[in-house]
């Protein structure tokens, strides 16, 4: 038993050190666009807003994130969110959406693909809800949500051969 707890405490303390890798907690409603990107690195993308602009930090096609740090037309941060969660994935409106909103929203897909029986691009996010997830969003060829749905992230399970 004693080995469990080792490696359980060990795992513990890996992912507490990787929440701390990322400063998103740093930031702080009021903080001006250049302090945020002092703490967090320039954003993967930028995004201009009706009231002002969107820094969005995506870890995608890895990671499992995505925070938007809404700006107000002053420059200052008026919001901080991480958005890949079943809540926000739920706003989705097929027939409404296009690629532009969820791009706007939800920043860039950990992947763009294609299937036979879908005539158009489905773009695919990786994120966690109590286990690896995928939610795919299915683009027509006007590039409008059709369809969007969450799905279990299938890992192979690793087999150790001992001797």
């Amino acid at each position: 038993m004693k080995p469990l707890k080792t490696l359980l405490l060990a795992c513990a303390a890996l992912w507490l050190a990787g929440c701390s890798v990322f400063p998103i907690s740093s930031v702080k409603p009021g903080m001006s666009r250049e302090e945020v990107t002092a703490a967090m690195g320039a954003p993967t993308a930028v995004v201009n807003l009706q009231q002002g602009t969107r820094l969005q930090y995506s870890g995608q096609p890895g990671g499992q994130y995505a925070f938007m740090v809404d700006l107000d037309a002053a420059g200052r941060v008026a919001s901080v969110r991480q958005v890949l969660t079943e809540k926000d994935f739920e706003r989705i409106v097929p027939g409404q959406w296009t690629e532009a909103d969820v791009l706007r929203e939800f920043g860039r897909p950990a992947l763009v693909g294609r299937v036979a029986s879908w005539n158009g691009d489905i773009l695919t996010y990786r994120w966690y809800g109590l286990q690896d997830m995928f939610y795919w969003v299915y683009l027509d060829g006007g590039r409008v949500v059709q369809k969007a749905h969450a799905g279990v992230e299938e890992r192979p399970s690793m087999v150790v051969d001992t001797p």
